[in-house]
């Protein structure tokens, strides 16, 4: 193994920090606009419910575009990439901060969802390109989680105190400096993407186009069912349609000359677990702070102040966990570590819903979610280490991709899933929302399956 000298570990530990504040931008983003929706909703004029679409076209357009863009990163350049994400990012915010009525709103979060689609697996592939496989990668994918589990705190406190000093435009223009400032940093650190790792490749138009718009539609038909109806003729139209285009888009992609997603990366086990473990872990454990903000809110009696206060105590969790994950796969491997996080994760998410009982007090909640968070924080880092091991460097980004995608369905089926059957079957919202936790606990139960089919290497 060549030394590396003191002046590159410099270079890519400069590198690490920028890509660890891009996903703490990403991070921020999903949350922060949150607390600000009634302002945003009362000023712009936002008709009905119809401002759920601030959170929704984000949700949406980035769940459509992550395909596309880990691709995008493997033959445009991981760094052009990247760049142009942060750009995307720091020119829809101001759009959105300077908006006059609903439509520009949801536009601009739509933008931004695409730049997320972007950012998200430019990201990933320059973490797994720059450091090798290994303890020095896992090192590296455990300060970028870190960075990542952060940002879903600071957006909801960070939204929050902006809204309440300075109105709900903040919660967008606060991304104008930071993520300008992280694309011109990027320009004079990451290294330049070399020409040579695109000769002789094409661009896959059909299956990009075909991708994109099933991928779309699907991630619509998920996020919008519960809010519509699932027989509504508008959500059969976009499921139908979506299982049509992502058939023809594997049709494309298995005769393809250079495919926008190669199905031999499908043989490579390590993979394929990965992408089924990030599905799992975000209709599990991704779907927890949206059952918590309302049990904290309506059953305790909490202010939306004091709730983002209590999150604090996961975030740190869940940052915790980001390194220690990085360490027991260092020494136990991948394997294990997912086996163990997955056992202590489903109880200490069933510990949890003991804290959403109305005669229980808010501290009952806080074993539950240090256990919990400190499980999701080791899964975290331990599943991205697994979607890289075995992937070529040219091909890091579309696996990022893939398994990204993977990631935000898996949010919109398990959040769609749980709250339907949360609804359904029980007596009040306490009861509702302790056995939707239940069965999140019981569902990370899979993960142990799952992750039983991962080869045995260290």
């Amino acid at each position: 193994m060549r030394t590396i000298e003191s002046g590159e570990r410099a270079g890519l530990g400069w590198s690490l920090a920028l890509l660890a504040l891009a996903q703490l931008i990403f991070s921020l983003d999903l949350n922060i606009v949150f607390v600000a929706l009634p302002e945003i909703g009362a000023d712009l004029g936002f008709p009905g419910q119809t401002q759920q679409w601030v959170v929704s076209a984000y949700v949406v357009f980035a769940g459509g575009f992550l395909l596309l863009g880990g691709r995008a990163a493997d033959l445009l350049g991981r760094r052009r990439v990247f760049v142009t994400a942060l750009a995307l990012y720091a020119v829809s915010s101001l759009a959105g901060g300077l908006a006059t009525g609903p439509e520009l709103t949801v536009l601009a979060r739509a933008v931004q969802g695409i730049g997320g689609a972007l950012l998200l697996p430019s990201t990933l592939s320059l973490i797994t390109t720059l450091f090798e496989e290994g303890p020095r990668r896992n090192r590296a994918l455990a300060v970028w989680g870190g960075a990542g589990a952060s940002g879903l705190t600071v957006g909801a406190l960070l939204g929050g105190v902006l809204t309440e000093a300075f109105g709900w435009p903040a919660v967008f223009l606060v991304n104008v400096p930071l993520a300008g400032a992280v694309a011109l940093a990027a320009l004079a650190v990451i290294p330049r993407d070399a020409p040579a790792s695109r000769a002789g490749r094409r661009f896959d138009l059909p299956g990009a186009m075909s991708a994109t718009a099933g991928a779309t539609l699907l991630v619509f038909a998920l996020v919008q069912g519960p809010e519509v109806g699932w027989a509504a003729p508008v959500i059969v139209v976009a499921g139908v349609v979506a299982v049509l285009l992502l058939a023809v888009f594997f049709r494309l992609e298995a005769r393809g000359r250079d495919p926008l997603l190669p199905l031999r990366l499908l043989k490579n086990r390590s993979l394929v677990v990965a992408v089924a473990v990030t599905f799992l872990f975000m209709a599990t454990f991704g779907t927890l702070p949206y059952f918590l903000t309302v049990l904290l809110q309506t059953v305790h009696g909490l202010s939306a102040l004091q709730t983002g206060l209590l999150f604090l105590v996961p975030s740190a969790a869940i940052a915790t966990g980001t390194q220690l994950g990085e360490r027991m796969t260092n020494r136990l491997g991948v394997r294990t570590t997912l086996l163990a996080a997955f056992a202590v994760g489903a109880v200490g998410t069933a510990v949890l819903a003991w804290g959403a009982d109305e005669g229980s007090s808010v501290a009952a909640t806080i074993p539950g979610l240090v256990v919990s968070g400190v499980a999701q924080g080791v899964v975290w880092t331990a599943m991205w280490i697994a979607a890289a091991t075995g992937v070529p460097a040219g091909e890091q980004g579309v696996a990022s991709g893939l398994a990204s995608t993977t990631l935000n369905i898996g949010n919109a089926v398990g959040l769609a899933v749980l709250i339907a059957v949360s609804h359904a079957g029980a007596h009040s919202l306490a009861d509702g929302g302790a056995l939707a936790i239940l069965l999140a606990a019981g569902a990370l139960l899979l993960g142990l399956a799952v992750t039983l089919t991962l080869p045995r290497r260290r």
